[in-house]
Formats: structure tokens, sequence, C-alpha cells
């Protein structure tokens, strides 16, 4: 990922900044809690194409 790119890349959301995540090929929002997926280079800056990095809530009840 081109840190220049990096530089000008803000979140579809919040437009907040974002992390370079070089394992996951993700750039991620942390305000927001989600990850956009980096495809052939590419990001996808979609909000309907973001992973949600939230846990999922628990349902159950003790």
């Amino acid at each position: 990922m081109d840190a220049r790119l990096l530089d000008i890349l803000v979140c579809p959301i919040c437009k907040g900044p974002l992390e370079y995540d070089k394992n996951a090929q993700e750039l991620i929002c942390n305000p927001d809690k989600v990850a956009y997926p980096i495809r052939d280079g590419i990001p996808i800056m979609w909000a309907d194409q973001a992973r949600d990095l939230n846990p999922p809530s628990s349902t159950a009840n003790p």
C-alpha cells in the first residue's frame, strides 16, 4: 500500500483517518470499528463492504 495513498484516504463513514493492517490487507477505522478490504492492491471503500470489528453481542441469558 502506497504511503501517499494512505495520507489521502479517509473513512467514508466518519471521514477519519485509517490504519493499514498489512497482514490482513485491510484499512481499519478505529472510531467506527470497521475494516475495509484491499483486493489486488485496491482499497474497497464502500461501507457495505466493510467488515464489522465489534464483537458479536451475546443474546444468551444466563
